[in-house]
């Protein structure tokens, strides 16, 4: 049995859902999100409580039915509270600047690097160094900050680049031991 598919998902106060055939769509104070799931699991809403069940018991269908459940609860979670992921940049001269809706990033190179901000995503620069993505849908919030890390990770000799807040960097020595002869 599933143990993650069968747990059951409180929806918070202001928070509802929508089932029309396969398309769950869910609503709250930060917005609106839309999902449609496969036909080997159902949802079903009752007295604030969603609950995912299965069709049958074939592998494909156990698979689906965890991974459902999850996804539900990150939707129900994003438009209640939202999501966040804190990217920090290390290194001689690197900062971040926001203007308007797009990130301008200082990383190196000889010319500043601008990503845009999709749409349903916010930056946010409380310090040069430091840069927070913001939105309501965990899968989007999680790729644009990978695709900003991306544009110089982090690397192991000096820990220069852009890393999340919370990885750590494994450290190489170097050329430390090197002797002349």
């Amino acid at each position: 049995m599933s143990r993650i598919g069968n747990a059951p998902i409180n929806l918070p106060a202001g928070v509802g859902v929508e089932v029309a055939g396969s398309t769950i769509t869910v609503t709250g104070p930060k917005g609106t999100l839309a999902r449609t799931f496969p036909d080997r699991v159902s949802v079903a809403v009752e007295d604030g409580i969603l609950r995912v069940s299965r069709r049958d018991d074939q592998r494909q269908s156990r698979a689906l039915h965890g991974l459902s459940r999850a996804l539900l609860a990150n939707m129900v979670a994003g438009v209640a509270n939202g999501f966040t992921r804190e990217l920090l940049m290390t290194g001689v001269g690197y900062r971040a600047a926001l203007q308007g809706s797009t990130l301008e990033l200082q990383v190196g190179f000889s010319h500043p690097v601008r990503v845009e901000a999709p749409e349903g995503i916010t930056f946010e620069v409380p310090e040069p160094t430091r840069i927070l993505v913001r939105g309501i849908d965990k899968e989007k919030v999680g790729l644009v900050a990978s695709e900003i890390r991306r544009i110089r990770p982090p690397e192991p000799y000096k820990g220069k680049g852009i890393r999340y807040s919370d990885e750590k960097i494994r450290r190489k020595a170097g050329k430390a031991g090197v002797s002349g002869r």
